[in-house]
């Protein structure tokens, strides 16, 4: 499979978790006054999917490696699908806080078999470059979803958004029935059951690197998340923006986070992953400090929504280098390797979230949510990634299948 084509059907694969948050966005307010609840609650069932997509990996992620790539996807396309439609007739918020959930879990088998495909069949800065046309790809999803979604508020109401996600998990079903190869042959399955499971869980996790990158995934996750949550809340309310402007201003943030993954696929093999994610995440704190001063000093929302752009365009440069550095070494369980890094970065958004509602001033609450955790993440890079890259071993953990560039990884930084 070719490198364009392995990224346009993962990206299409990665665009769940984007898209089942991002489309229905515009119309939280709507919901929330729909279904008599407050926006906190509305906000959560972004939250509920959000979860659903970090705990849905830990058990599709290791699943991929013992039955392969596409059984465990195909299944999941379909529940989604499903879950979708059921979420459109939901007549209350309980009801749709679960059916969300449900959903973000059928949702994760295409984020992080996406993953874990891409570890297949690339490996150290190939692997980097081929994560940012990726996301390059799985970009088109937050540009058209909001889009889409503040131009579909003007004919349908957010059951009919709901509708709309079930034809769009049709498509990708479709997409991935007909264009994905199985890329993980069955010499390289384990055929073990929970045991080999757990077991394959705590090689990863013993790898300490590997933990240090949980931990500033997780920072960085909560970040995004955060951003994702109260965007629509501070532009609406807050800049009394109409779901129409906001879909476009949405739209133009994702724009530059593309452009971030596109600079980071055109000289990561000159700098390395390495020394590209700690010069990405540096840069993410520097600007969502900025943020924060932007929204204490009111300076207006020009000048906010530049800084965050600035805040998405290193976050397109730190996904894919964080991403190769972690699957170094773990080829023969990048599914469970994928599984607890997507997890990461997805858990701690849920539970930060939907205090933005609970604040006196949403934007001043995502502002400093923001600036925390990507402080945060800099300094946990700092103190400890970076040197741990400088100290580490040329030679993979024991186990890995693929020929890994892992000493010109992680001797990127001298």
């Amino acid at each position: 499979m070719s490198a364009r084509r392995a990224a346009f059907v993962l990206g299409s694969l990665e665009v769940f978790g984007p898209l089942s948050m991002d489309l229905s966005m515009p119309l939280l307010p709507h919901l929330a006054r729909d279904l008599h609840t407050s926006d906190s609650l509305a906000q959560a069932s972004m939250s509920v999917c959000m979860l659903g997509l970090a705990l849905g990996q830990l058990v599709t992620g290791p699943l991929s490696d013992r039955f392969g790539r596409r059984r465990p996807l195909l299944w999941g396309v379909a529940l989604f699908t499903v879950f979708s439609l059921l979420c459109a007739f939901a007549p209350t918020i309980e009801i749709l806080l679960v059916l969300r959930f449900l959903q973000g879990v059928a949702g994760s088998a295409g984020v992080v078999i996406a993953l874990a495909a891409a570890r297949d069949i690339a490996s150290g800065a190939e692997l980097a470059r081929l994560l940012s046309l990726l996301g390059l790809v799985g970009a088109l999803a937050p540009i058209l979803a909001p889009v889409a979604g503040g131009q579909l508020a003007a004919v349908l109401d957010w059951r009919g958004l709901f509708v709309v996600l079930a034809g769009v998990g049709v498509a990708l079903l479709v997409v991935s029935a007909t264009l994905l190869p199985e890329t993980l042959p069955p010499t390289l399955r384990h055929a073990g059951g929970f045991a080999e499971t757990g077991r394959r869980f705590g090689v990863v996790l013993r790898d300490r690197l590997f933990v240090r990158y949980l931990l500033v995934g997780a920072c960085t996750g909560t970040a995004f998340f955060t951003y994702l949550a109260s965007i629509s809340f501070v532009l609406q309310d807050g800049f009394h923006l109409s779901p129409q402007a906001f879909g476009l201003v949405f739209a133009m943030n994702a724009v530059v986070a593309v452009f971030g993954s596109l600079s980071n696929r055109a000289v990561v093999r000159r700098a390395g992953p390495a020394r590209m994610y700690v010069l990405g995440t540096t840069a993410t704190a520097v600007a969502a400090l900025a943020l924060l001063g932007t929204v204490v000093l009111g300076l207006g929302l020009g000048l906010l929504l530049v800084v965050l752009a600035l805040v998405l365009f290193c976050y397109g440069v730190i996904s894919p280098n964080s991403s190769t550095l972690a699957l170094t070494g773990h080829g023969e369980r990048a599914g469970t390797a994928a599984a607890l890094l997507g997890m990461s970065s997805f858990a701690v958004g849920p539970v930060v979230a939907p205090l933005v509602a609970l604040g006196g001033s949403p934007e001043l609450t995502m502002a400093c949510t923001m600036a925390v955790a990507t402080t945060l993440a800099c300094v946990l890079v700092w103190a400890t990634v970076r040197p741990r890259l400088r100290r580490s071993q040329d030679a993979p953990p024991a186990g890995a299948h693929h020929a890994d560039d892992a000493g010109a990884q992680r001797g990127a930084l001298h």
